[in-house]
């Protein structure tokens, strides 16, 4: 019988990236039971509120895992989005950094890529984008900032489908 302890390398990615996707269909069919359910508001509004909960958790996790201090600026908002769920499931870049803001975007979203297969709009994923990515940073470094720059339904090129710029400011908010 095969353990997790006695797979590769690889295949332990494999693993971690099977987890991920796993993760996310089950967030994608809770979202659309709850839709289905109560209406596409409610189910932002409750997706809205699991994310600011569960975005801290994740970002505690990933610090502890890298033996992360709060406080570590920009560059550790760096690190630490290398390591979350959707990193290992869909194509992120930093496309600017600086000690003080980095612009970060999503090239490529399973989410916003299902959708597109089906025909269908963008999600309207902007709501609860700025509620995770404000949070995430937060656990990071207080002092971080969270901007959108654009994120569905907003407008946005076929490069990427959500960006966000995070400064750092020398008086938390």
């Amino acid at each position: 019988m095969i353990e997790p302890r006695d797979l590769s390398k690889n295949e332990l990615l494999a693993l971690l990236s099977d987890a991920a996707k796993n993760w996310l269909a089950h967030d994608g069919l809770w979202f659309q039971a709850t839709e289905g359910k109560f209406g596409m508001d409610a189910a932002i509004e409750l997706d809205r509120q699991a994310w600011q909960i569960f975005t801290q958790i994740e970002a505690k996790r990933i610090m502890k895992r890298l033996n992360m201090q709060p406080g570590g600026g920009i560059q550790a908002l760096i690190q630490a989005l290398q390591f979350r769920l959707y990193a290992f499931i869909n194509e992120q870049e930093i496309i600017e950094a600086t000690e003080t803001c980095c612009v970060f975007q999503m090239t490529n979203c399973r989410v916003q890529e299902a959708r597109k297969r089906k025909n269908l709009p963008d999600f309207p994923c902007k709501p609860v984008g700025i509620v995770e990515y404000t949070y995430f940073a937060r656990i990071i470094d207080p002092r971080i900032q969270t901007r959108c720059i654009a994120c569905p339904p907003d407008p946005h090129p076929s490069e990427y489908y959500c960006q966000w710029e995070f400064t750092l400011e020398s008086n938390p908010r």
